[in-house]
């Protein structure tokens, strides 16, 4: 009788039929720090969409492996974190979440051929400063901040106005877009500054603002701050209307400032979670007792995007894909269905404009 000998490996797949080649995709975003909220968005809609993907059979007969890092809001941290992802030899990362992450690891992954699809950074320097292999799923500021500055002209003709920002790449970015589209508009602002990120103390801010009468309060930076502006300022007697944006969109939010975020106004895009193309995964998302607002479906899309057009392409190369990523589409998503321009951006991003009420935010007007 002939002997056989075969390696483990091939014993694993002839006795299982199931092994399969495997292919690595990154998610980067802040599972730690002060946006740790929505770093968890982030990884609930990547997680899922990796097994619902890879239920259906993978991309190209391979299962998707997800390498999971932590970037926690911070350039330096990001850019370590992008180098770990090459070593690791992902085709893309879903990622990262601030635009000061993203900016500067998107020069790592276009220098090394890998495919970075942001679900949530906002900047226009992330694109505009992009290469090929750069791509996002949400918005821009230059539109978000369009939009707010609208919003706020339309409804509060009267209001004497701040604008703060907490001097970050994110947040002076949307800031300074609501400070120019303001100043279109011929809308004056009587106050404008930024304030210091992880600040626990607000108290001299607030007061320069009540002493100046101040009654509408645009804040441009992430909710961690914006929900101690809000709870101190009430504290202080100070309660003018506060609008700010996609930051803000998050629970976490209101456990910092509780009631004292009643009336908040954000902008974000229209709720991908009503989109009846969502319906299957947020059913899923239910079954597993999570949240599908905020950034979950972006990261699911980001993921479920990018493997259709692997599949298009015949090829998880990420050349390949990002080319059929930008002449390829519309791809159908959570989201709906998703063209990229030629710049890596989703063409037509709509926005809304978003209320906190009783502890929940819901949409308050679809336009400005």
């Amino acid at each position: 009788m002939r002997k056989i000998l075969l390696s483990t490996a091939a014993l694993l797949a002839f006795g299982t039929g199931l092994a399969q080649a495997q292919v690595k995709i990154g998610l980067a975003g802040p599972l730690t720090g002060a946006n740790a909220a929505f770093g968890v968005q982030m990884k609930t809609g990547a997680d899922l969409a990796v097994q619902d993907i890879n239920k259906a059979g993978g991309v190209l007969g391979q299962q998707i492996q997800e390498v999971t890092i932590d970037d926690a809001c911070d350039p330096k941290t990001a850019v370590s974190a992008a180098n770990t992802l090459v070593s690791d030899g992902v085709v893309m990362v879903d990622g990262h979440f601030c635009s000061a992450s993203s900016i500067p690891a998107s020069k790592v992954y276009s220098d090394n051929g890998i495919l970075e699809i942001s679900p949530a950074s906002t900047n226009p320097a992330y694109t505009d400063e992009g290469t090929a292999f750069t791509f996002r799923t949400c918005g821009r500021d230059d539109q978000q901040g369009k939009v707010a500055a609208e919003y706020i002209a339309d409804h509060f003709k009267d209001a004497k106005i701040a604008v703060l920002d907490d001097n970050s790449t994110y947040g002076k970015g949307i800031a300074d877009q609501v400070r120019a589209n303001l100043a279109k508009l011929g809308v004056p602002i009587a106050y404008n500054t930024s304030y210091t990120a992880g600040d626990k103390d607000y108290s001299a801010l607030i007061s320069r603002m009540k002493q100046q009468g101040i009654t509408l309060v645009y804040i441009g930076g992430y909710y961690s701050d914006s929900g101690l502006i809000l709870r101190q300022g009430a504290a202080q007697g100070f309660t003018p209307q506060y609008v700010s944006e996609d930051a803000a969109v998050t629970a976490a939010l209101w456990q910092i400032a509780g009631p004292t975020a009643e009336g908040m106004l954000m902008t974000f895009p229209p709720p991908a979670e009503k989109d009846p193309a969502a319906a299957k995964v947020v059913a899923e998302l239910a079954a597993l007792k999570e949240d599908p607002t905020g950034y979950v479906l972006y990261s699911y899309a980001t993921i479920q995007i990018w493997a259709e057009a692997a599949q298009k392409a015949g090829s998880t190369d990420p050349s390949k894909v990002a080319a059929e990523l930008k002449s390829g589409g519309p791809w159908a998503s959570v989201l709906g269905p998703v063209s990229f321009d030629a710049k890596g951006d989703v063409v037509n991003a709509a926005y809304a404009i978003y209320k906190w009420h009783n502890g929940n935010y819901a949409v308050s007007a679809l336009k400005p």
